[in-house]
């Protein structure tokens, strides 16, 4: 490894070599400024690392080329997400680990040591941030396998820690929706706020980013094609989570005449300039306050959604209906609210006694009586 002296620049040290870059190009590289010759060294060989993707560097050195490959192809709020719980969950026990010296043992050891751990309130970790955290490694790990030669991903091979969904998902009737909304209705931009969430089943971050011309009031819709996210303080508008999000929601006529009058109240309202101009923090404090005011059990601002499609499961709607309307797989559906469905196992049972009850077949009996007859 070529390292050299800088008598130009108060005797440091600095790196020159030649690599190939991932078109085949022969590239010449120098970089000054080291303290020492061993920095510029170790800087080199980090380098020529991460260029060749040999195993031979570091979880930390991966985690650049893994953030090289997969940042331009996913949501910059997704990537945060991944990139702060890499940066505080995983890099502190992986980060001086070698690729290829990632045993299933390491995992289960980094495991156990985040399921003991607490965060600033003296909680443990929930078993969905556990798994959360995990799929996470896993995934990066699982990159490492496709494209880089990585023979096996502990991660997965160990096992998830934590649960996939939460042990309970809460959800308000609609009565216990109704006086929370009476509660809260002596503040204009929290009570639409609330009404869209509940009766259209909207994400928190679609909400946020409605504007005037996402309405059509001659047919009572709303178009949900845009999501507002926070990133690094600023407001940021995106696409929905996924494709499916993107989609048009029919209002009952009572929500429409609701909107429009909400909008009247606005002075000069551009038809882009969006209409909720709060922040999660103030639905937090407004659910707070609103609960507590109508007394009934707090959920989460996100538990509106799930209320909206258990409503919507009552009212005897399928799957594949609910899913159009909400801007989720059906089999998502089906999946996380199969408990709320009405087509338990015994009324499957009942419905199938009935259809041979009507099917003029002879019954079971009736059957082993004939038997019984010609027998004799």
């Amino acid at each position: 490894m070529g390292a050299y002296k800088d008598e130009s620049k108060n005797g440091t040290w600095f790196c020159k070599f030649t690599y190939t870059n991932w078109k085949g190009e022969k590239i010449n590289k120098k970089k000054r400024g080291f303290a020492t010759k061993k920095l510029a060294q170790e800087w080199e060989q980090e380098f020529l690392n991460e260029q060749s993707g040999t195993l031979e560097m570091t979880f930390k050195e991966f985690f650049e080329v893994y953030k090289r490959d997969k940042k331009p192809r996913i949501r910059e709020h997704t990537w945060k997400t991944k990139e702060y719980i890499v940066n505080t969950k995983i890099l502190p026990y992986f980060g001086k680990i070698k690729m290829n010296e990632i045993k299933s043992i390491t995992i289960i050891h980094w495991q156990n040591e985040l399921m003991e751990k607490r965060d600033d309130k003296g909680q443990k970790y929930s078993p969905t941030y556990l798994r959360t955290i995990h799929a996470q490694l896993s995934s990066l790990l699982n990159h490492a396998c496709k494209y880089y030669n990585l023979k096996t991903n502990a991660a997965r091979d160990v096992g998830s820690m934590g649960e996939k969904e939460a042990n309970e998902m809460l959800f308000w009737t609609q009565e216990e929706y109704e006086k929370f909304i009476s509660a809260i209705k002596d503040k204009p931009q929290s009570f639409y706020a609330f009404e869209i969430l509940y009766w259209c089943g909207l994400r928190i971050g679609e909400l946020f980013a409605l504007t005037k011309e996402k309405f059509d009031f001659e047919n009572n819709i709303v178009k949900v094609d845009q999501s507002v996210q926070k990133l690094n303080g600023e407001i940021v508008i995106t696409p929905p989570k996924t494709k499916k999000s993107i989609r048009t929601i029919v209002m009952p006529e009572f929500l429409s005449r609701e909107i429009q009058e909400y909008l009247s109240g606005f002075y000069k309202l551009k038809d882009k300039d969006l209409i909720f101009p709060i922040s999660k923090s103030y639905l937090h404090h407004e659910m707070d306050r609103g609960c507590k005011k109508a007394s009934v059990k707090r959920i989460r601002v996100h538990d509106l959604r799930h209320s909206h499609v258990s409503l919507l499961i009552e009212l005897g709607y399928s799957a594949i209906a609910i899913a159009d309307r909400v801007g989720h797989e059906s089999i998502d559906i089906t999946y996380r609210y199969a408990h709320l469905f009405p087509s338990k196992q015994s009324d499957m049972a009942k419905s199938l006694m009935q259809l041979r009850d009507n099917s003029n077949k002879p019954s079971w009996d009736e059957l082993l009586n004939d038997e019984e007859e010609i027998d004799v």
